[in-house]
């Protein structure tokens, strides 16, 4: 059993793509492109030239008016193009979310975190400052944008997207891996929301079950839950096929990031657990700090606190094998 370590790349450069392969990442994390499903197989080139492969497609999905029930076919049409255009390139895994019209927020992009370092942090009592992060303006304004929307919907429009998506991605073998609600609220800016417990994820894998119904383990979100993460990942194990690395401090209504070995998660037993329930899927670091130098980079993205946290994985991955 294998666990592959990945990454994102913001941007993914030729120099950050040499930078990732130097410190031994082999899978690659990528946004669904601008250019839609023409444009993934000259991205996996280009990836493959470097020693890795593009093993995961994550965000900026065409679903925002499936979540709130108001697509016309035309983004559930989309959707199982990009599912059938992975299955010939040998993309194994779609990362999703269900958070309808918010993906995941912050509201301090520059809290103090070891050495000075920035990172990203939230905290209910200023949720008039929230920031959406990874969320376009297009996406915004695609005509999915409502006020108001309740948990029952969103069971609904999730369950009717995985009895449509599911069928096509068994025939394509791709698991369709499902994110966390970051932060993990019952409601947050007017939409309820339905992942935010270990119970919400047993639930998702027997609303419609497929061995294509899977399970991205956000480590930070499930910790913003209150989960104690080994036990979770033991708890969730058979479905988990992705993995976020990274860790906070606090819980749901306020907390912040913190460097991957430096917060209230024992690390070293989370990464144990992941051999011992048979997960040998893409695991990658998460959000990182913003390091010196860095100050005008992507919160959470940025490049020097992932090299950091390659080595911390390896050296982890290697300790437990």
């Amino acid at each position: 059993m294998v666990m592959k370590l990945a990454t994102v790349l913001t941007p993914p450069s030729a120099e950050n793509l040499q930078l990732a392969a130097q410190c031994g990442v082999t899978d690659f994390v990528t946004r669904y492109p601008e250019g839609g499903v023409d444009a993934l197989a000259s991205e996996q080139q280009i990836v493959a030239s470097y020693g890795m492969k593009i093993s995961v497609i994550e965000g900026f999905l065409p679903i925002e008016r499936i979540k709130v029930g108001l697509d016309d076919g035309r983004e559930m049409a989309e959707m199982k193009q990009l599912i059938r255009r992975m299955g010939e390139l040998q993309i194994p895994v779609l990362c999703y979310n269900f958070m309808a019209g918010t993906d995941w927020v912050r509201t301090k992009l520059d809290a103090f975190e070891r050495g000075g370092a920035k990172v990203t942090a939230f905290d209910l009592k200023e949720v008039e400052r929230a920031q959406l992060m990874g969320y376009e303006s297009s996406v915004l304004h695609s005509g999915a944008e409502v006020k108001v929307i309740k948990a029952r919907a969103l069971w609904e429009n999730l369950e009717r997207m995985l009895e449509e998506l599911l069928p096509v991605a068994e025939l394509a073998e791709v698991k369709l891996a499902m994110h966390p609600d970051d932060p993990p609220l019952p409601a947050l800016l007017g939409k309820e929301r339905i992942m935010r417990s270990v119970e919400d994820f047993e639930k998702l894998v027997q609303l419609v079950p497929s061995p294509s119904n899977a399970i991205c383990f956000c480590q930070g979100s499930f910790a913003e839950m209150g989960a104690e993460i080994p036990t979770a990942i033991r708890r969730l194990g058979p479905h988990i096929c992705y993995a976020h690395f990274r860790d906070i401090r606090g819980s749901a209504d306020c907390f912040a990031e913190t460097f991957h070995d430096n917060g209230p998660t024992d690390m070293v037993a989370a990464m144990q657990a992941y051999r011992d329930v048979g997960f040998n899927g893409p695991i990658r670091p998460d959000h990182v700090p913003q390091m010196v130098g860095e100050e005008s980079g992507e919160p959470g993205y940025t490049m020097r606190g992932r090299l950091f946290a390659y080595g911390y994985m390896r050296g982890l991955m290697q300790a437990t094998e």
